[in-house]
């Protein structure tokens, strides 16, 4: 009885530790089988919560979307750009103004046909450039400003023919030196010096060389060189030199002058003077028919300094007896009246026993600095 009694407690037992162990486990996976529906519909609903940093990079990705078009865009017109290499500077110009105003999405689709507007003209700019260089052979056309030549206007004429009468065959004054006393202004700073001018020439070639010292503060030097021809003086090279010296040079074959300063080129043909041989040219015109010149006949001629060049005009203002320190002189005056402002004024008297060299020269700056040059002696050079 006992061991059917224990037999049938330990079959008892085992029976319920079955029943119980293989009942918990059903039990177990079905609510795993409820938590994993639950945790799949969690899943499902978790997705809303990085929804919300979706939500926020989707803005990003959405300007990203927005902005990446912009990009396409901007590359299509330097696309169309790049055919015409030699208008590139004119075209990335161009685009700027066009791509500062792409404000958003909208404006960056239309930027493309406003920059592809401006691009055709350049083309045709660079079409029309081979035209330029055809303009461009109008150097030998400077001549046509009737311009490097002399024109006398007698007193009363007007602008017609008489205004364009051909200068008489110049009269050269034989080779001299000219020593000069000098007063003046600069910076409303008055000073005095001395000057000396001086003329040479074989019948063939001159030089005129003027230098003017002031004390404790330097000199300052100009050249005239070149040729002589029946007209007169034909300058070659003008140069001007106080700290540094500036030229101009003058090519008749190709019809213009060349500065050393890089500035603009200026038409040359003959009668063209500079800044000092212009007052011996003067001179010289007026020695070979006096007659001609009554006050207020006006000459008129193209002037070089050494970086520009300017028409010059000088009236005949009649006859004057100067109180030189080399005496009493008669003189001749002419006047260069400025036609613009910053122009210099000139005065000019030359005295026919000087074979109508200058024996005074006054030049006056627009902010009132003169240099007074009066004759003091003259000699063989």
């Amino acid at each position: 009885m006992p061991r059917r009694a224990l037999v049938a407690i330990t079959a008892l037992v085992l029976a319920l530790h079955w029943l119980v162990l293989s009942g918990v486990p059903l039990h177990w996976d079905s609510p795993a089988q409820a938590t994993g529906r639950a945790f799949s519909t969690r899943s499902i609903a978790a997705p809303p919560p990085p929804a919300l940093p979706a939500v926020a990079t989707a803005p990003a990705a959405h300007t990203a979307r927005a902005a990446a078009p912009q990009p396409a865009e901007r590359k299509k017109p330097p696309a169309r750009t790049t055919p015409a290499p030699s208008t590139m500077g004119a075209h990335a110009a161009l685009q700027l103004p066009a791509e500062s105003m792409t404000t958003g999405p909208e404006a960056g689709t239309d930027a493309a046909p406003t920059a592809t507007e401006p691009i055709a003209p350049p083309t045709e700019v660079a079409a029309a450039a081979p035209q330029a260089p055809a303009s461009g052979d109008v150097p030998p056309a400077p001549p046509q400003e009737a311009p490097t030549g002399v024109d006398i206007t007698p007193p009363g004429a007007g602008t017609g023919q008489a205004a364009h009468q051909p200068p008489p065959p110049a009269r050269l004054p034989p080779p001299t030196r000219l020593a000069f006393d000098v007063s003046g202004q600069a910076k409303k700073l008055a000073y005095n010096a001395r000057a000396e001018l001086l003329w040479q020439h074989d019948g063939n070639r001159y030089e005129a060389r003027q230098e003017i010292g002031v004390f404790l503060v330097g000199t300052r030097t100009q050249r005239s060189v070149g040729t002589i021809t029946a007209q007169g003086l034909l300058p070659e090279k003008f140069s001007d030199k106080s700290r540094s010296e500036q030229a101009a040079h003058f090519d008749y074959a190709q019809g213009r002058v060349t500065f050393s300063a890089n500035t603009p080129q200026a038409p040359a043909s003959p009668g063209v003077q500079d800044r000092l041989s212009v007052f011996i040219q003067l001179g010289a015109l007026l020695a070979a028919d006096p007659g001609r010149f009554v006050p207020g006949t006006q000459i008129t001629l193209t002037t070089v300094s050494a970086r520009s060049a300017d028409r010059w005009t000088f009236t005949i203002e009649g006859p004057e007896t100067l109180d030189l320190p080399s005496g009493a002189t008669p003189a001749l005056k002419l006047q260069r009246l400025p036609r613009k402002d910053y122009d210099q004024k000139a005065e000019l008297w030359v005295a026919p026993a000087q074979g109508y060299l200058p024996v005074r020269i006054k030049l006056t700056q627009a902010n009132g600095d003169f240099a007074d040059l009066l004759l003091r002696e003259s000699s063989a050079p």
